[in-house]
């Protein structure tokens, strides 16, 4: 399906090593310029600079010729510094540690390090500083961790030509850029099936912020599961807010306040679920025994709480590894596919769950 010019290399042109990324000549026009000559978008001459897959053989070679025309070549591995940046948007998460482990297993191997970047708070003009503080250190690629794709900042590195993977575990795909997710659906069918088993007929659900895909995708997922048993969800029963204790607690405590509460609480995530640990205490319930709880990440402190939380794993490790050999692989010049990955997700059943009590 595609050939040496449809995978972005001029004839006799070799593969490239992680580290021979794409960098224009100081005082050559830019991406967006290039952009503007070829008559397509800065995405578009991004996509051709490292090789992608996706673009009509006559855009490339328009492009191409372009670019060739302009300067742009692929200089030797001094051009980029042997470091793959990841940004995150926010590095109190608690995904962030396993996300760095796993792209730490990957470049490590191939003598490359890790930087990291926190735009969290940033107002749009620091956003762009710090896109052109990271740009100016020349990274061999680099890892958009959710939010921090959006808006200008990833304008900014789309438009840059440096190899660029988003890592996204609230399931949002992003239009040519390569990405990693995880099966959202799936562990939402999983959680909501296990308490099904054990003989839950009336589960509440808290799901995230309904912007997020994951959310939408875990809540109907939850439905979808509930009705095929012929149990349909009761809208009273759903609530949504951030993925934050504090709100699971609240809308924990909303959901336990009825006359007729749930016997099992599906949570959006961990976070959320110890919340309703809360929730269930101050009511003078106890889980499992009042009252089951899912979870959705596995973060560590799922694993230490009382009782040992029940959960859907996200395997943020496995998805660092994932999108950082799909960042090094672009680094050398060749096309990502598929360019959207989704790793799966697995129920993990501990102690926060039991067969409702006898009423």
């Amino acid at each position: 399906m595609t050939d040496a010019n449809a995978q972005g290399k001029a004839p006799g042109q070799p593969e490239g090593t992680p580290g021979k990324a794409v960098r224009r000549p100081r005082g050559s026009v830019t991406v967006a310029a290039i952009a503007r000559l070829a008559g397509v978008s800065a995405p578009t001459v991004s996509k051709v600079l490292n090789g992608r897959s996706g673009i009509a053989v006559d855009t490339r070679e328009r492009v191409e010729a372009l670019l060739r025309e302009h300067g742009y070549r692929r200089t030797d591995a001094t051009s980029a510094m042997p470091i793959v940046e990841v940004a995150f948007s926010g590095l109190d998460s608690h995904l962030a540690v396993e996300i760095m482990r796993g792209v730490e297993e990957v470049v490590r191997d191939r003598g490359l390090t890790v930087g990291f970047t926190d735009l969290q708070g940033r107002a749009p003009r620091a956003g762009r500083r710090t896109a052109d503080l990271l740009l100016s250190r020349r990274p061999t690629g680099v890892i958009a961790v959710h939010s921090a794709y959006r808006g200008q900042y990833y304008q900014q590195l789309t438009a840059s030509g440096v190899p660029l993977v988003v890592l996204d575990p609230t399931g949002e795909p992003v239009h040519d850029t390569p990405s990693v997710g995880t099966t959202n659906w799936s562990g939402g069918i999983a959680a909501a099936r296990h308490l099904i088993d054990l003989g839950h007929r009336r589960i509440g659900v808290i799901t995230g912020p309904a912007q997020f895909m994951c959310s939408r995708a875990r809540l109907e997922a939850a439905r979808a599961a509930l009705e095929t048993a012929g149990l349909p969800l009761d809208p009273a029963l759903v609530r949504s807010g951030l993925f934050e204790f504090a709100d699971g607690a609240q809308l924990g405590g909303e959901l336990l306040a009825g006359p007729d509460r749930p016997t099992a609480i599906l949570c959006g995530d961990d976070l959320q679920a110890l919340g309703v640990y809360e929730a269930a205490r101050r009511a003078g319930l106890r889980v499992p025994d009042d009252l089951s709880v899912v979870g959705f990440d596995d973060v560590e402190v799922a694993r230490w709480c009382g009782p040992p939380l029940t959960t859907v794993r996200q395997p943020f490790a496995g998805m660092g590894r994932a999108a950082a050999e799909m960042v090094l692989q672009l680094a050398t010049g060749q096309p990502v596919e598929p360019s959207r990955v989704e790793l799966a997700t697995s129920l993990v059943i501990r102690e926060s769950t039991a067969p409702p009590p006898r009423r």
